[in-house]
């Protein structure tokens, strides 16, 4: 899915936010953000719009592994053998904040946003995103560019759009999606 996204990361997050909203409130979904380098980011920006309590009750800001794990029930062997910023630890943050809000749909972002904290494995601009449910995850790994804010920028762009594209995908992958 992530050629759809692409086109619509070039909007700007009350755009992004705005179709959001309308493709929540068409297909009676919720949302809820899992978020660790955008630190509220993604929360900040659906709540801007006007009537997005209708589709988005809560949001968790898990910077720290502790909070990951009190949170949202990241296992701290996953956060131990995979790090952070890794594909298992961004699925079960989705799969937590799901069981945890009720929500339909989640995204979590774990990611390096600089300037340190980067390694060889892991450099500055490395960002883990998924989206989901309490039941299945689908995750993407992205490299940004640029300083601190522009990643961050780019990762709650990239998720924002995520979120659009899953609810406004094939009809057979919404009903799939809602049927749980």
């Amino acid at each position: 899915m992530m050629g759809n996204t692409a086109a619509l990361e070039a909007f700007d997050t009350l755009t992004l936010s705005t179709r959001l909203g309308e493709a929540c409130r068409a297909r009676g979904a919720s949302v809820t953000a899992a978020e660790s380098c955008t630190g509220g980011g993604v929360a900040h920006a659906i709540t801007e719009i006007a009537g997005s309590s209708g589709y988005f009750e809560t949001g968790y800001v898990t910077y720290s592994n502790a909070a990951k794990t009190r949170q949202l029930g990241v296992p701290e062997a996953t956060l131990e053998r995979h790090g952070a910023v890794s594909r298992e630890v961004v699925n079960a943050m989705v799969a937590g904040a799901c069981r945890d809000s009720g929500a339909s749909l989640a995204v979590a972002i774990s990611g390096v946003a600089g300037p340190g904290g980067g390694s060889e494995a892991k450099p500055v601009g490395t960002v883990w995103l998924a989206w989901g449910d309490s039941i299945a995850q689908e995750a993407v790994c992205r490299h940004f560019e640029g300083d601190r804010h522009a990643v961050r920028e780019q990762a709650l762009r990239a998720a924002l759009a995520g979120l659009i594209v899953r609810l406004e995908g094939e009809p057979a992958a919404q009903e799939k999606l809602f049927e749980r």
